[in-house]
């Protein structure tokens, strides 16, 4: 039977090669959920033994800004995606001459910078946490007059995990923290009471056809995603708000993708987008296991043209990361505990503070219990005091 019958003007048929510039966890994924839909991935990397390297169908070495080995990396592939941000904007231009790229390279470009990042929202009639500019020292001092204090400093790229900003709480650190922060512009946003955060997954196909899963809930430690709950325990109306302002920023980025929404609940219930991200999060990491159709094969379907299913999930789930040295020590008490569910990513090394893994823990629709049930859930990972927030 002829594999391209029957689909979507634009799809993929099985056997095409999908290109992930990026080698890690994401993209191992990625790789893993396109090879169950039939089609094989060529990674575009600089670890030759890296986690997504390691199940990949190629790979190609190399840094991602080097003309010939990005040419030799679409000459491999029939589409290019991306697995993480902090890539050459660049070199995807380049790599969209050759072949198409989802998300496009616009929509990369605008996640890399929090000011353009928070402009584009705001256009879009999504409300984001005030925020100020500062394009030099002077700035700085008006953002004090604009914000009030406390508020947090950061650069307008390359931060994640907590790195790359500053809590200012005295007129007192505003050199310091000027100084240490680099590249420079950088960018002040207001100190926010917020009640909780909340992230939201949104894929968007080929045929502007888009769908979202459920809000979940973060808790953080040490800045580093500790707990995702699935769904998030908040009202419905709240909930339903999160996913349509995750699509209205999706039809906004005309996107072909995946995107990670990232938004804050105030005290006072208003939500406040915070930042965005056009690839597989860390916050939907539970769908592998709660879903259907995981956030990583929604992304490669997106990718491949194929149509896009409902993101609908048949548990409540709660998603623990694994994170350095201290919670791999955990391993064979973890797999040895029924109900946990482990994925690790191949990673050699557990540093400090490095995401080795995650495990998720499934309860039955409409039975995701309070934290004291959480934690007697996860058994030997529930020593760490898990809803702890940084």
């Amino acid at each position: 039977m002829d594999a391209e019958q029957g689909l979507p003007p634009g799809a993929l048929p099985p056997g095409s090669v999908i290109g992930i510039v990026g080698g890690g966890q994401l993209g191992r994924m990625s790789a893993m959920a396109a090879a169950r839909l039939g089609y094989r991935t060529h990674i575009l990397t600089h670890e030759a033994e890296g986690p997504a390297a390691q199940v990949a169908s190629g790979v190609t070495l190399g840094a991602h800004d080097d003309p010939a080995v990005l040419r030799r990396f679409a000459d491999a592939v029939d589409v290019v995606t991306f697995e993480f941000e902090n890539i050459s904007a660049d070199g995807l231009e380049l790599l969209a001459s050759l072949k198409p790229v989802r998300p496009d390279g616009a929509i990369l470009r605008i996640s890399q910078d929090r000011l353009a990042e928070k402009r584009f929202i705001e256009a879009a009639g999504v409300p984001v946490a005030p925020w100020h500019a500062v394009e030099d020292r002077a700035a700085l001092d008006v953002a004090v007059g604009t914000l009030g204090l406390p508020f947090v400093l950061k650069t307008t790229r390359l931060g994640y995990d907590g790195k790359g900003q500053r809590v200012i709480r005295s007129p007192d650190e505003l050199d310091a923290a000027f100084d240490a922060l680099a590249p420079h512009p950088l960018v002040a946003e207001a100190f926010i009471d917020f009640a909780c955060e909340l992230s939201v997954m949104v894929a968007r196909g080929l045929d502007g056809g888009a769908v979202a899963y459920d809000a979940v809930q973060n808790h953080h430690r040490d800045h580093i995603l500790n707990l995702t709950l699935a769904p998030a325990p908040v009202t419905p109306g709240i909930a339903a708000e999160a996913r349509a302002l995750a699509l209205r920023i999706a039809e906004a980025l005309s996107l072909v993708g995946l995107l990670g929404v990232e938004m804050f609940v105030a005290a006072d219930g208003r939500l406040l987008v915070n930042e965005i991200a056009p690839r597989p999060h860390n916050s939907g990491h539970w769908t592998m296991d709660a879903c259907p159709v995981s956030q990583f094969e929604m992304h490669v379907r997106a990718v491949a043209g194929l149509p896009l299913p409902p993101a609908v999930r048949h548990s409540d789930a709660v998603m623990k990361n694994l994170v350095g040295p201290g919670e791999m020590a955990l391993w064979p008490q973890i797999v040895a505990t029924p109900g946990l569910l482990p994925h690790l990513y191949g990673k050699q090394e557990a540093r400090p503070g490095r995401k080795m893994g995650h495990v998720n823990r499934l309860f039955p629709r409409g039975a995701l219990p309070g934290a004291f049930g959480i934690a007697a859930a996860l058994g030997p990972l529930a020593h760490d005091g898990s809803f702890s927030e940084a």
